[in-house]
Order: structure tokens, then sequence, then C-alpha cells
């Protein structure tokens, strides 16, 4: 399998992922090769070998309908990438806290929600100081 910052460092494969990840989002139970080519304005051909890329990496599933393909994004392997990224969102007091954090014993479930909770945190906190840099505030 491909190294999973090799597959996303290429931008139509990121734009695919956010494509289905808002469809999916929307309630969406796949998006057809079709759909993806008339939303991203790119050829046939070249979303094919993309999306062939993607399942290669298993960041998206395929369900077949007769002769359509319905892909969606599978999010796991992209946990990879967050938990090399988060560190870098974090400021030093954040991550002094987290790694003290770590030698508190938590049941799995719980473990599980205040992780995903850190992961939502840090990715709101990155989003909103984005936007600020970008508003130049």
């Amino acid at each position: 399998m491909a190294d999973i910052f090799d597959v996303i460092a290429d931008g139509t494969r990121r734009d695919i992922l956010q494509l289905l990840r808002e469809r999916s989002a929307a309630g969406e139970q796949g998006t057809s090769v079709s759909q993806i080519v008339q939303e991203l304005g790119v050829s046939q051909p070249t979303v094919s070998k993309h999306l062939k890329v993607l399942r290669e990496a298993h960041l998206v599933s395929v369900r077949e309908d007769g002769q359509h393909r319905f892909y969606s994004i599978v999010a796991e392997p992209l946990e990879q990438v967050d938990d090399w990224l988060v560190p870098f969102l974090l400021d030093e007091s954040d991550a002094a806290a987290a790694v003290a954090s770590v030698g508190a014993a938590l049941p799995e479930s719980a473990a599980r929600a205040a992780e995903g909770i850190g992961r939502v945190a840090a990715s709101a906190k990155h989003a909103v100081t984005g936007a600020l840099k970008k508003l130049g505030a």
C-alpha cells in the first residue's frame, strides 16, 4: 500500500476525498464516477485513475450496482495523518497536558471519546487560526 501522505499529496485526490466527505455528510450513500467528473470538471479517465489510487490506499470503498460504481469515503486511514499533524497544532502547554494525561487510567470507551473530542478541538482550533490569518487578525 502506498504511503498515505503520498496518496493525499495530489490535489485532485484531495478534491475527490472532500467531495465524497461532503456528499456523505449530506446523507449520500455513494457517489458515482460521473457525478465526480461533473462536480470537479476533470476527465473520466483521470477520476478513475485517482479513484484506483484511493481504493488501493483504503481511503474509499466502492459499491457496484450493475455497470455503475458508487464511491464512499473511508476516513479511518486518515487518522495516521491526524496523529502526525495534531502535535503541530497544539501549543506547548496543550502538548504537555496531553502527555501528562496519558498516564491517567480511563475506561476504553471514555478514552476513545476523549480522543475524538481532542481531534475535533484541534481541528477547530486549526480552522479558526487559519481563518483569522486569512482575515489578517
